[in-house]
């Protein structure tokens, strides 16, 4: 019998060990404070960071003034997607909102993400980066996605 329940156990360990895993880029996105009717579009990167296939099967924001957006195709193991967020930013005010993320994980069936910010319309102009800066952040921003990677495999 010990015998028994010893193997059950062991194989539960290797059946979650090899399993679909969620991950996130972030959970919790600050737009900061934005002007009324600015860009309300944001992305968070999921990942599986397991050895099956991942699937997002759903991705529900707690109200109508946030949209999300994301594909239910497989997520394969080592890859990435985007949930695309959007936020109606006429809606003037401090804004903390969650949308849950339903996926395949057996450990994380339901993850939570947030976004959370301020429309106020005596917010600074958005600074407009030149062609040079952007490409400065978009390697600074691969760099940061890499050692969260490396920091997830470890």
């Amino acid at each position: 019998m010990k015998k028994l329940i010893a193997g059950i156990a062991l194989f539960g360990t290797f059946a979650l060990a090899s399993a679909q895993t969620i991950t996130f880029d972030k959970t919790t996105f600050d737009y900061g404070t934005i002007k009324p009717s600015s860009d309300g579009t944001r992305f968070f990167t999921v990942t599986n960071s397991g050895d099956k296939p991942l699937i997002l099967s759903n991705v529900k924001p707690s109200c109508g003034c946030t949209t999300p957006e994301f594909s239910q195709d497989p997520i394969m193991p080592g890859k990435s997607a985007k949930i695309k967020v959007g936020y109606n930013t006429a809606i003037p005010g401090p804004f903390n909102k969650m949308i849950e993320v339903f996926s395949n994980d057996p450990a994380n069936n339901r993850s939570v993400i947030y976004i959370k910010g301020n429309v106020d319309a005596n917010a600074p102009e958005p600074k407009v980066l030149t062609p040079a800066e952007q490409k400065e952040a978009a390697k600074a921003e691969k760099k940061a996605a890499k050692l969260a990677k490396k920091a997830v495999a470890k």
